[in-house]
């Protein structure tokens, strides 16, 4: 899923960069900067609030995938979403050579998990077939999406939340899509910001569909989502933070937004990616 992001870093590319706060359109400043160890980092990132504990940011990475979905062939992990102390996690199947299934794993917030396993449907790309997913506001609908060119994400319940939504192990259903009127490429990490906008950071390492490669996305509905389709407006904020001592490939992965705070995980070239960078923003 870390498609070639940028060949080398200039002056004039890491100044551009550092404006994705105060873009006009973006209304978002940047209010910190962090960093977590790739061991864990690099793929996607939620924070997770349970009962009685305080907020926790949750990293996925390649090593966090439990050896038994390993073992099943689910190879890779996107990036995942929380609500509700539940944790929705999105796994691509790298086994098989034309993928024909995607899972959901769900964890409950007494740490019990269920897999739904989707079998494809024919407009759903079977490469990277699970790259993020982002539930909605109200719990009811899970979004996500394939890397790659895309126009469409695919809705679907959430289970145990969403009446509509299965509470046993098995297929997680698609509702209805969010037809985008302008493609995006490599999304790799979304999430609802409100419940009409979902702000995706790509790793596009080109700028024909946008001004920029490497995008800060924000896509608008015209009404929250409640299970039948709908058409959104894709615009660019601007381009992801792309800062390091070290020149050569960013990739984009996780975002995730939870009490006002937007953050944004991009892996920075070698050999400083031994740490996954994480911007955090606030709207102005």
């Amino acid at each position: 899923m870390r498609a070639a992001s940028l060949l080398a870093l200039t002056t004039a590319a890491l100044l551009t960069a550092t404006g994705v706060a105060t873009a006009h359109e973006a209304r978002w400043r940047q209010t910190g900067h962090t960093t977590a160890e790739n061991r864990v980092s690099g793929e996607g990132l939620t924070t997770l609030r349970l009962p009685g504990h305080a907020p926790e940011l949750v990293y996925r990475n390649g090593a966090t995938i439990p050896q038994p979905l390993k073992d099943e062939g689910w190879g890779h992990v996107g990036d995942p979403d929380s609500l509700r102390g539940y944790v929705f996690d999105v796994y691509q199947d790298t086994v098989t050579p034309t993928p024909t299934k995607k899972m959901y794993l769900v964890t409950k917030p007494d740490g019990t998990t269920t897999e739904f396993v989707h079998p494809l449907l024919p407009d759903e790309p079977a490469p990277n077939a699970n790259a993020q997913v982002a539930a909605t506001p109200d719990g009811q609908w899970l979004v996500s999406g394939p890397l790659g060119e895309i126009d469409r994400l695919y809705v679907s319940p959430t289970p145990f939340l969403n009446p509509r939504g299965p509470k046993t192990a098995g297929d997680l259903p698609v509702a209805a899509r969010i037809h985008l009127d302008h493609h995006i490429r490599s999304a790799q990490g979304c999430d609802f910001v409100s419940s009409t906008r979902l702000v995706c950071a790509t790793s596009d390492p080109y700028n024909d569909l946008y001004p920029t490669n490497l995008q800060l996305l924000q896509i608008d509905l015209p009404r929250p989502v409640n299970g039948h389709d709908v058409t959104a407006k894709v615009r660019e904020i601007s381009q992801v933070p792309l800062v390091s001592t070290c020149t050569g490939t960013f990739t984009p992965e996780g975002v995730d937004y939870d009490a006002g705070v937007l953050r944004v995980e991009v892996v920075p070239p070698a050999p400083c990616n031994t740490v996954t960078d994480v911007y955090s923003f606030e709207r102005r």
